[in-house]
């Protein structure tokens, strides 16, 4: 199967489609505990979907690299002399050892520790301790450079990457999902940048929880995160704030809640940042458009598969490592243009709120870990887990791109699982091309 060989040990085919009944608002608990269905996930969902490396601010000089993963694969992301962005295995084509162990930084080579293999910035080898001696010259250095991703792309300053050479552009794999990132990313002509720093945890539970919650669970907010709302004085204002917002569902998985200015402006961001926000709009109408300006704003999304970002800043990467533990990566982006004020309390409420040991993060790392450990026993995993929530009351919207429910509404969920079971079902982009779309 090539890049499909999924290392599966189970002596019968995985019957997804009775695991995962997204028409119905039926998903498994199984898919979130078996092992075997990991290891297929790994090769089906994270060796063919566009995942996101990092962001362009973080690579801004000639020799800037950043380390991360893909699926459990290391990542070297780097700006090589020529400026292009490249990323590879970050793995030596020697014995395997990571060719860079240090996070993030600046570099004229990269050399491995193990037995010195270097290789350049452009993922070149470039250097081999004894090549004439040991090797008698014979080794062909041009054949044994960094093994590089299959596409690499990016969007608003955000770079992605697949290993799949068949997978479709990023643009198209993106699809609608486009208009709403612009509401985050892309409002102003200057862009975003992303706070120096990378905050790091692991959680003992399986990454889809994380990517469900933030790609669709309003639900939750006033009920496990009560406390923290009721602190902040934001009872009343979160109350009219869900009246007047929706779960959008735009295809290829990806889902977005959105917010309604034009039908309640009540505050959910600090004081300064809602008046840069108002102040901005009609540079955003100009630049976007008005409806992107005025009539809805970001609150909360997942792009398919575990790239997620808040409306106060807080953007994650939830990087699967076993059926039963993910790595959080989280940064804080901003507005490039926006006035260092403005910059200072936007991570000041993403830290408060949403760091390893903000007040609602801490909230939602519990539920995860206490959901994920539901699933160990024999009984349990026999379960299924229920997204009826607003099933067959969908709509597609005439004012924006995709289909949309209330905002308690598990239509982003119902999406989320299906495109899953796809990427786990089909082996083609041909098959699964018409499943980008809403």
């Amino acid at each position: 199967m090539g890049m499909l060989d999924s290392h599966n040990t189970t002596t019968e085919p995985i019957d997804y489609t009775a695991l995962v009944q997204a028409e119905h608002g039926l998903v498994s608990r199984r898919i979130f505990i078996d092992p075997d269905i990991y290891q297929q996930e790994l090769a089906r969902v994270f060796g063919r979907s566009w995942l996101f490396l990092c962001h362009e601010s973080q690579l801004q000089q000639p020799g800037d690299f950043f380390c991360t993963y893909m699926g459990e694969d290391p990542v070297l992301v780097t700006r090589a002399k020529d400026g292009q962005i490249r990323a590879f295995l970050n793995s030596c084509r020697h014995r395997g050892m990571k060719v860079c162990r240090a996070d993030e930084g600046n570099t004229e080579a990269f050399t491995c520790s193990y037995h010195a293999w270097t290789y350049a910035s452009d993922g070149r080898l470039i250097g081999v301790p004894h090549h004439k001696e040991a090797y008698y010259e014979e080794l062909d250095r041009a054949q044994w450079g960094l093994v590089p991703v299959a596409q690499l792309d990016a969007y608003r300053g955000l770079i992605f990457a697949t290993w799949d050479p068949t997978t479709p552009p990023l643009d198209e794999y993106l699809g609608d999902m486009k208009y709403y990132l612009d509401l985050q990313f892309g409002r102003r002509p200057g862009g975003t940048e992303v706070i120096p720093g990378t905050h790091k945890w692991q959680i003992p539970c399986n990454w889809k929880f994380a990517a469900d919650n933030f790609v669709g669970d309003l639900y939750h907010a006033p009920y496990s995160h009560g406390s923290a709302v009721k602190v902040q004085g934001r009872t009343q204002a979160a109350n009219r704030r869900r009246a007047a917002s929706m779960q959008v569902s735009p295809g290829g998985g990806h889902g977005m809640g959105v917010h309604r200015p034009d039908l309640d402006e009540s505050r959910a961001l600090p004081a300064i940042v809602e008046d840069y926000i108002r102040a901005t709009r009609p540079e955003v109408a100009q630049h976007l458009s008005y409806d992107q300006a005025y009539r809805v704003a970001a609150v909360h999304s997942t792009i398919f598969p575990n790239f997620s970002f808040l409306s106060n800043g807080t953007m994650r990467v939830w990087h699967p490592k076993g059926p039963e533990k993910m790595e959080v990566w989280a940064w804080v982006v901003v507005e490039k243009d926006a006035p260092p004020e403005v910059k200072r309390a936007i991570l000041r409420n993403s830290q408060y709120n949403f760091n390893v040991s903000g007040i609602f993060e801490q909230d939602d790392g519990e539920n995860w870990n206490q959901c994920s450990a539901s699933n160990r026993g024999y009984i349990g995993r026999q379960q299924d887990f229920n997204y009826q929530m607003g099933l067959g009351h969908e709509e597609r919207m005439e004012e924006f791109p995709g289909r949309r429910g209330f905002a308690f509404s598990e239509i982003n969920q119902r999406g989320f699982y299906k495109r899953w079971r796809e990427m786990m079902l089909l082996d083609t982009w041909d098959e699964l091309r018409p499943g980008l779309r809403s």
